[in-house]
């Protein structure tokens, strides 16, 4: 998970979050980044079904929120603690 959702392209779910369908070039500015490394980031988020493209060509986040919730525990040594 955390290789699709890199910080970067929280920015541009939450620069989309709500807006419905916008154009490429609309989200790199709202996020202030070059188009050419927002489109790679977008084409990741379109594989992983995070955003959907429609007919016109539109990229939207169809989401209004995203709550993501886990949980990260340290492994057991069997040797013990160092």
């Amino acid at each position: 998970m955390w290789k699709v959702l890199t910080a970067k392209r929280w920015k541009l779910l939450k620069a989309m979050a709500g807006d419905g369908a916008i154009t490429l070039r609309k989200v790199a500015r709202r996020a202030d980044r070059d188009v050419k490394a927002v489109h790679g980031d977008v084409h990741a988020l379109l594989a992983a079904g995070i955003l959907r493209k429609n007919a016109d060509g539109k990229i939207e986040f169809p989401f209004d929120a995203v709550h993501v919730d886990f949980m990260l525990e340290a492994a057991s040594h069997a040797r013990g603690p160092w």
